[in-house]
């Protein structure tokens, strides 16, 4: 076994683990995320950042985009690279539901002639506004 390589059977804090294995930005909001309620390890919902976690535990972890099964495979030394934390855990959550393409409130489909002047629109506006009959009232 590797010097650096803590033993199989080690312990590590959850939100140290969370953090390391890159599924949080920070270890305050790994701790948030566990304090909220949304991180259970082995189907018991967990509250506490300080909450030991070891190789073989399932969490089950409530993201904004898609829920997360994880399997803990090994504890972290440090936050690393995508290509050394993708080590620590086996991903057994489902595939992400493929969402349709926009709706129409999010393509911001505006009626012609709505909205913001077009810079041909503006000179024909100009050409209007410089006409003699404008203004002399």
């Amino acid at each position: 076994m590797d010097e650096k390589q803590p033993p199989s059977g080690s312990r590590q804090r959850i939100d140290k683990w969370l953090f390391f294995a890159r599924v949080t930005k920070s270890r305050s909001l790994a701790q948030e995320r566990v304090t909220g309620g949304r991180v259970r390890v082995n189907g018991q919902s967990v509250r506490q950042p300080s909450y030991q976690i070891k190789p073989g535990d399932r969490l089950e972890i409530a993201m904004p985009e898609r829920d997360l099964i994880l399997v803990v495979r090994l504890p972290g030394e440090r936050r690393g690279p995508y290509e050394e934390a993708r080590h620590l855990y086996e991903d057994l959550s489902p595939p992400p539901i493929k969402k349709d393409a926009f709706t129409p409130m999010e393509q911001a489909v505006r009626a012609p002639g709505a909205g913001r002047p077009t810079k041909r629109d503006r000179r024909i506006i100009d050409e209007l506004r410089s006409g003699p009959d404008w203004g002399d009232d």
